[in-house]
C-alpha cells in the first residue's frame, strides 16, 4: 500500500513537515493506516479514509480521544490534528511503538479502567454522535440507562437489521419482550465514563510496557457494558477482573448479566458481518 499523494500532503499540513516514509499498518477493515517519519526523524501515525462514507468519524474518535485524556486514568495516543477534503479525511497521531507488556499489565488495566469509570455525568449518553467500528453511533442523552440502552442501542441496531433484512420476523417481539423485563435486570448505576469499544484489538501496549486504549465509542453509559464487551470475544487476563474489582466493585450477579449488555455488540456484528452472529443473538434472547 502506498500513501496517496492527497493524504500525503494534508499529513504534512497538519505536522508543518515534509513526510519521508510510510510504513503500512496490518489489518484494519475500515481505515487505512500506518507509521509516517517527517524528514526529522520524527514518527506519527496516520489514518485515512473515504470521508463521504464515513462523514466526520476522525472528528469524532479525535473528540472522544480528548475526553479520555482529560480523564488522566488511562493512557491514549495524543492526536495531531484531523483534516478532510471532499475525498479523504485524515487523522495523525502519536506513534506508539508495540513493546512487551509490564509484568503487572493487567493489574494496571483493570485499576485504570475502573478510574476510568469512576468519572460520572448527569445523563447517560453523550452531547454528540460517533460510530462503532464503521456503523453510526446514536448518542442521544437520557436521564436512564434502560431508556438509553434501548433506543439508542438495542432498538437502532435492530432497525437497521430489519432494513436490510438480517433480521427474522419473530426477533422484534423477543426484543420488545425482553425491553419489559430490562428495569429488573441493570442495576440503579450514575453514568460512567466508558471507551465504548473495549476488546483485545483496541488494547495495545506502550512504550513502558503500560496499557494503551485506541479506537474509542466514548459516551457516558452503564460500566457493566464496558465490562461486559471485554468478555465477548475470549475476554481478558483474570487479573483484569480481579484488579478492577478491588478499586470499584461490581454488583452482585454481573455474570448474569453480562450477556444482555452484549447484544448491543452482537447486532452490531450482525449489522456489520451478516447473519451468522444472529445466532448467538437468539441464544441470549
Amino acid at each position: 500500500m502506498r500513501l496517496p499523494a492527497a493524504v500525503q500532503n494534508m499529513a504534512e499540513r497538519l505536522l508543518n513537515a515534509p513526510v519521508r516514509a510510510f510504513v503500512p499498518a496490518a489489518g484494519g477493515c475500515i481505515n487505512h493506516g500506518g507509521e509516517i517519519k517527517t524528514a526529522g526523524g520524527a514518527s506519527y501515525f496516520i489514518k485515512w479514509n473515504n470521508a463521504q462514507l464515513f462523514p466526520d468519524m476522525f472528528a469524532a474518535e479525535h473528540n472522544g480521544l480528548l475526553l479520555l485524556a482529560k480523564a488522566n486514568a488511562v493512557r491514549v495516543p495524543a492526536v495531531m490534528g484531523v483534516v478532510q477534503d471532499d475525498r479523504w479525511q485524515v487523522m495523525v497521531m502519536e506513534y506508539i511503538r508495540p513493546s512487551k507488556p509490564a509484568g503487572n499489565y493487567w493489574e494496571m488495566l483493570g485499576e485504570q479502567l475502573a478510574a476510568l469509570h469512576l468519572i460520572t455525568a448527569p445523563r447517560f449518553g453523550l452531547d454528540t454522535d460517533n460510530y462503532i467500528g464503521s456503523l453510526p453511533q446514536h448518542n442521544t442523552q437520557k436521564a436512564k440507562w434502560v431508556d438509553f440502552f434501548i433506543s439508542n442501542r438495542l432498538e437502532f441496531q435492530l432497525l437497521l437489521a430489519e432494513q436490510h433484512g438480517r433480521a427474522e420476523a419473530t426477533l422484534r417481539k423477543r426484543f420488545e419482550k425482553l425491553y419489559t423485563r430490562l428495569p429488573e435486570i441493570f442495576p440503579d448505576e450514575p453514568p460512567a465514563l466508558l471507551h465504548g469499544d473495549l476488546w483485545s484489538g483496541n488494547l495495545i501496549t506502550g512504550e513502558a510496557g503500560q496499557p494503551c486504549l485506541i479506537d474509542p465509542a466514548v459516551y457516558f453509559g452503564h460500566r457493566e457494558a464496558e465490562l461486559a464487551f471485554t468478555r465477548l470475544f475470549g475476554g481478558f487476563d483474570s487479573r483484569f477482573y480481579q484488579a478492577y474489582q478491588s478499586v470499584f466493585a461490581l454488583h452482585p450477579g454481573f455474570s448474569d448479566r453480562a450477556d444482555v449488555y452484549n447484544l448491543y455488540p452482537l447486532l452490531v456484528h450482525v449489522n456489520l458481518f451478516g447473519g451468522s452472529y444472529l445466532a448467538s443473538v437468539l441464544h441470549v434472547l
